[in-house]
């Protein structure tokens, strides 16, 4: 909570074409704390005799989980702290399970400086497979007055 951080890039600072590329990999400590934080019980993700009878054959991630790996590169990296996703496109084209390592390429598509908008194509891979696809609609961080180069105490 003490550490600071500068904002990430404004509008003006970014451009079509920068891309992100990253990797995640799922993990059973980062299944648990997800569904012990929603609460949710879906036995598709954590049940292994449940989910061995249906189509996927083993627990699979939760989308949302996914959502979030992109989420926090945002946050982070592209556009980085300080931006905000107004919306966002995604489709889960096929099941990701437990234990495996994903690569995210986020894309800057769009950037719509009179609406402070940028836009960034997002796709997920598992070797040579695409698992997930989409865009998303971020605002990236607002100049602030009288920043001159300081952090926020807060942040």
């Amino acid at each position: 909570m003490l550490k600071k951080r500068k904002l990430g890039r404004r509008i003006g600072e970014i451009q079509a074409g920068e891309k992100l590329v990253f990797q995640a990999a799922i993990e059973d400590k980062d299944l648990l704390l997800y569904l012990g934080l929603t609460d949710d019980a879906n036995p598709l993700y954590i049940q292994h005799d449940y989910a061995s009878q249906t189509p996927f054959g083993k627990p699979v991630v939760p989308p949302v989980m996914l959502t979030g790996m992109i989420t926090s590169a945002v946050s982070k990296y592209l556009p980085g702290p300080g931006s905000y996703i107004t919306r966002q496109d995604l489709r889960f084209l096929r099941p990701v399970y437990h234990y495996e390592t994903l690569e995210f390429l986020l894309e800057v598509a769009d950037v719509d400086e009179a609406g402070h908008c940028v836009t960034l194509s997002v796709m997920a891979t598992r070797g040579a497979e695409t698992v997930l696809d989409g865009t998303l609609s971020v605002c990236p961080p607002h100049t602030l007055p009288r920043l001159d180069g300081r952090v926020l105490e807060n942040f």
